[in-house]
């Protein structure tokens, strides 16, 4: 069976993460994993077992993707192009496909090795900005972007991120690297955007390390504390977790 890789766009608000999730064998909410194995089922006419597609990042609730990764086999052999177009035809509004390609068999979109790019996107308006409010993190305290550019450094490198897991991560170990770690401030848009890049995140990372960078830029924290929360490995004390809303996975570049 010839298999395919997609890179995928979407808007996470109205969607329950990317993951199926199903309940009693039966899908039980909207999910961008879904939608596309309805779809790419339907290209395929309804084969018997049914085609799974399977994601590179398992995005949560709200968070959006501008450059998912998926793959997915098809029983026959359909030009890529052909295969792009149809899942757009078919997708809902919300979903875009924006490339295919074909692969070997042993490509795998999530266990191939790679590195994840997320922006997260902070709108620094007084209130929040009713057209704003499913795209971005709202935070209207006054910030000192210098003291959060000081900090960033300190996030870079292989390091044990234990205190910035969620509860529910699941992953073996909490040791991950992080290569790019920056901040650009937008004052024409009234938003502060966060770019990090590395080998793989844990669950809520980014969300986690946003929340404290900002208690950093209004003086909550001391510049330097992500050394401390490194090094005491506990989750209470990084606090204060963003929203999904400002979270993007950007890019997925596979070595």
């Amino acid at each position: 069976m010839p298999r395919y890789k997609a890179i995928i766009a979407y808007d996470g608000a109205e969607f329950f993460g990317f993951q199926l999730q199903t309940k009693n064998g039966v899908e039980s909410v909207r999910t961008v994993q879904g939608e596309l194995n309805k779809v790419i089922n339907k290209m395929a006419k309804n084969p018997s077992p049914q085609i799974k597609v399977v994601g590179a990042s398992r995005t949560d609730t709200g968070v959006h993707a501008f450059g998912q990764v998926v793959h997915f086999d098809l029983p026959f052999n359909i030009d890529p192009e052909g295969v792009r177009k149809g899942m757009n035809t078919l997708l809902p509004f919300d979903v875009v496909v924006n490339h295919v390609e074909h692969v070997s068999d042993d490509f795998h979109a999530r266990f191939n090795t790679h590195s994840k790019r997320y922006i997260y996107r902070v709108s620094t308006t007084d209130y929040k900005d009713p057209f704003k409010r499913k795209y971005t993190g709202h935070f209207h305290w006054k910030l000192d972007l210098s003291r959060i550019k000081a900090a960033l450094p300190d996030l870079l490198g292989e390091h044990d991120f234990a205190s910035f897991a969620a509860s529910g991560n699941e992953t073996a170990t909490t040791i991950r690297l992080i290569t790019r770690a920056e901040v650009d401030e937008k004052p024409e848009e009234h938003e502060i955007v966060f770019t990090f890049e590395g080998n793989a995140f844990l669950y809520n990372q980014i969300r986690i390390m946003v929340g404290v960078l900002l208690e950093i830029g209004t003086g909550k924290r001391p510049v330097h504390d992500i050394v401390r929360l490194i090094e005491v490995k506990d989750r209470e004390q990084a606090r204060y977790t963003a929203p999904a809303s400002g979270l993007y996975l950007d890019e997925i570049d596979y070595n």
